[in-house]
């Protein structure tokens, strides 16, 4: 009796609040509620009919509202065999997953559990194709790294042969510590007669943009071309 008037609802726990007897409170009960297996069947055998695999976006969702209508028929005394199960999915695939149908089909599932735990591996599969062919596209070249430019205009190069590798620093000398006297008289050299370049010419020849020389420009050669089209524009209006 305590069983039974902890799992119904608090109205019913009012309504039935004098019936001692744990038989007298099921009988009542089951003639209340009995008539709901008619209504329920028809509406489960109805969504049995029309549930298709392929009205789903997620192998999940499918899943959830597949047991929820087994759930009932059951409920309503209907038997729902494991080959049951596995027709209704294989037979609503999407008429253009006809040849993964028939893999599936080859494949032999004896258990629902099985064809799903499958399909819930080539939606992951799946899914991991799809954001490596996102990040970057059939044909297109991997991205490359900016080097950052330094004050080695030796052909413009980021990355000195000594900028990681201590022996080769003193061969090269000092490029951002003051406190060494020894500088190589000819990267001096270079480095003054780029800077009255630099002050004479101001942006890139190249892109037009400030804070990189020509040889060091990693500019997009579409905005190059822009850059390069508007001097010529300016040119012939001189």
């Amino acid at each position: 009796l305590i069983f039974l008037r902890h799992h119904i609802n608090d109205d019913l726990k009012y309504e039935y609040l004098t019936v001692e007897n744990p038989l007298e409170l099921w009988q009542n009960l089951n003639d209340r509620f009995e008539h709901l297996k008619t209504v329920v069947l028809p509406k489960a055998l109805n969504d049995w009919s029309q549930l298709r695999f392929q009205d789903f976006k997620t192998v999940s969702e499918y899943k959830s509202t597949l047991f929820k209508i087994v759930s009932q028929l059951k409920m309503c005394g209907e038997v729902i065999t494991e080959d049951m199960l596995l027709e209704k999915t294989y037979r609503t695939f999407h008429a253009s997953n006809v040849l993964l149908q028939q893999q599936y089909r080859l494949h032999g599932f004896k258990k629902y559990r099985e064809l799903i735990g499958s399909l819930f591996i080539a939606k992951q599969n799946n899914e991991l194709l799809l954001q490596n062919h996102d990040s970057r596209p059939t044909g297109s070249a991997p991205l490359q790294k900016v080097n950052a430019t330094s004050s080695d205009f030796r052909g413009g190069r980021g990355r000195g042969r000594g900028s990681g590798n201590g022996r080769n620093q003193n061969f090269l000398g000092p490029r951002h510590n003051n406190s060494m006297k020894w500088q190589n008289p000819d990267t001096k050299q270079r480095q003054n007669n780029a800077g009255q370049a630099q002050k004479r010419k101001g942006n890139c020849n190249r892109c037009g943009m400030e804070g990189h020389w020509y040889r060091a420009c990693h500019t997009a050669k579409h905005l190059v071309d822009l850059y390069q089209a508007s001097l010529n524009e300016k040119g012939k209006q001189i």
